[in-house]
């Protein structure tokens, strides 16, 4: 009789571990739980989820395994589900310092970044693991809301500079310049030459806001400093050509931009810009030889084959012009932002 009722308990655990023909697997070990890390290191999230899934439907979830399916959803771009399992590990492990740091990015790219600015300054320094440097995912979140000297100062740890210095303000008006917020990287960008005055490229970017709010006298003079203290630097003499370009001053555009040619050969800018500046002369000819020399150089941009066009029109090589054109907006429509890719 004891027999008997040894086998029927026996078949009734087999039985309650199956679920839809599958067994539950045993609890995973801290070697399955690495073999599992360096699939989804190697590109094999897929798989690798198949595993922890069915290690996350045991209760309690075994340690480690929230964390790692955050991990593998995340490559995924599956960052709603990511950031559910980022939280379940701190839930179980409020010091997981590596979870804190990934369900920080994961909000990030979720769009919230003042939900992930906590989690940030918690654990924002490198670590065995890391893959995208947190203190300048933290500085995009300042900036989202709106928290300079919070960005400042996490774009100074990121390259190393004491937070108030003269190039950390200069570092947070480049990235601000970026994100186009221009009153305030003017600002910054004054700060920092207030804290040195010599600092290299401070009017360089001061230049550049100038010229980005079309205050082209502003911005042509801040590029004229810059040239005095950097007079080898062939980006100062492309962006006085654009500037000089803008104010219709086509003569000293182009002994700018051929000045930046002798400096930076390799740099299409230029070129295109000369083509430009030629076109406004009446000089398609020459317009021509210097947008064919970008064209061979980068094909892929398509104000080079925009301006190309015009210039074989004026040359009268209408079947030209129309490729060159038909080529301009096919490049300019893919490079347009999709809906599915608008976050």
């Amino acid at each position: 009789m004891n027999s008997l009722c040894t086998a029927l308990v026996v078949l009734a655990l087999s039985a309650s571990a199956v679920v839809s023909g599958a067994q539950i697997p045993d609890s995973p070990t801290s070697q399955n739980l690495a073999h599992l890390r360096q699939m989804i290191d190697h590109g094999q999230a897929a798989a690798a989820l198949k595993q922890l899934d069915a290690f996350a439907a045991q209760q309690p979830i075994p340690a480690g395994v929230n964390r790692l399916r955050g991990i593998a959803l995340y490559q995924q771009n599956r960052f709603t589900e990511a950031d559910a399992a980022f939280a379940g590990a701190l839930q179980q492990d409020a010091h997981d310092l590596e979870s804190t740091q990934m369900r920080g990015l994961t909000l990030f790219r979720l769009g919230k970044s003042a939900q992930a600015i906590p989690l940030l300054e918690a654990a924002h320094d490198w670590n065995a693991q890391t893959r995208v440097d947190p203190s300048y995912v933290l500085a995009l979140c300042y900036l989202d809301t709106r928290n300079y000297d919070g960005a400042r100062r996490a774009f100074a740890v990121q390259y190393g500079f004491p937070p108030d210095s003269a190039q950390a303000y200069l570092l947070a008006a480049r990235m601000m310049f970026r994100r186009e917020f221009l009153p305030v990287s003017q600002q910054f960008a004054a700060k920092a030459l207030d804290l040195d005055p010599q600092l290299p490229l401070a009017h360089e970017l001061l230049g550049e806001i100038a010229l980005a709010g079309e205050h082209l006298d502003v911005a042509i003079a801040e590029f004229e400093k810059e040239r005095a203290r950097n007079p080898l630097d062939g980006s100062i003499y492309d962006r006085l050509g654009d500037a000089y370009i803008r104010v219709g001053d086509y003569t000293k555009a182009q002994q700018s931009l051929q000045r930046a040619l002798l400096l930076e050969p390799t740099a299409t800018g230029p070129y295109i810009l000369l083509g430009k500046a030629l076109l406004h002369s009446q000089d398609p000819v020459n317009a021509a030889m210097y947008l064919e020399r970008a064209e061979r150089m980068d094909p892929g941009n398509y104000m080079t084959h925009s301006l190309l066009g015009q210039a074989y029109r004026a040359l009268g090589r209408t079947a030209d012009a129309s490729r060159e054109t038909d080529t301009a907006q096919k490049l300019q429509a893919a490079t347009q932002p999709r809906l599915e890719n608008v976050h």
